[in-house]
């Protein structure tokens, strides 16, 4: 078997009890096979970036995993599918939306899945709680720090919320 590599999972949602949709997510996270949750950031509130509706609740997670990207893909797709995620049109608001960042250092682009995600490095709500976790992390293709990219998004308004919010 494949050692564990560390994958990067974005969680957002806007609808519904967030907070606790987010909660779920993560135990659903620990729970998946050949995954270890390894830790997770503070939650974010952040406005919609070219969407609509109230604001998000964000975080990141850390998540040590066997898992191929394309496998670990699916089971955050089934999450979100469990709890409730329609995708009525692009950026529609959301039960909860799980997305992979990073894979170790894998680098694809193909019709189903692209790493490292090809809009974390234009996102406030995921390059704050990434940051937060892994300070030294770069973004594959990306010469600049995290703290360098997220300088050049001033106008993306985000909010760091207090407290432990991860555990019931």
């Amino acid at each position: 078997m494949a050692p564990p590599v560390r994958a990067w999972i974005g969680l957002g949602a806007n609808l519904g009890d967030a907070r606790e949709t987010l909660r779920a997510a993560l135990r659903a996270l620990a729970a998946l096979p050949g995954c270890r949750l390894a830790g997770v950031s503070s939650l974010w509130r952040s406005a919609p970036v070219d969407a609509q509706g109230p604001d998000f609740l964000n975080a990141v997670a850390a998540l040590d995993t066997t898992l191929s990207p394309l496998e670990l893909l699916r089971a955050l797709q089934a999450i979100e599918l469990a709890h409730g995620r329609e995708r009525p049109y692009r950026n529609a608001p959301r039960t909860l939306d799980l997305d992979l960042l990073l894979h170790g250092d894998t680098v694809q682009a193909d019709p189903v899945l692209t790493l490292p995600h090809p809009r974390a490095h234009e996102r406030a709500f995921v390059l704050a709680p990434l940051a937060e976790l892994a300070p030294a992390l770069h973004l594959p293709g990306h010469a600049a720090s995290l703290a360098g990219l997220l300088q050049g998004m001033a106008d993306q308004a985000i909010e760091r919320l207090a407290g432990d919010w991860s555990r019931d």
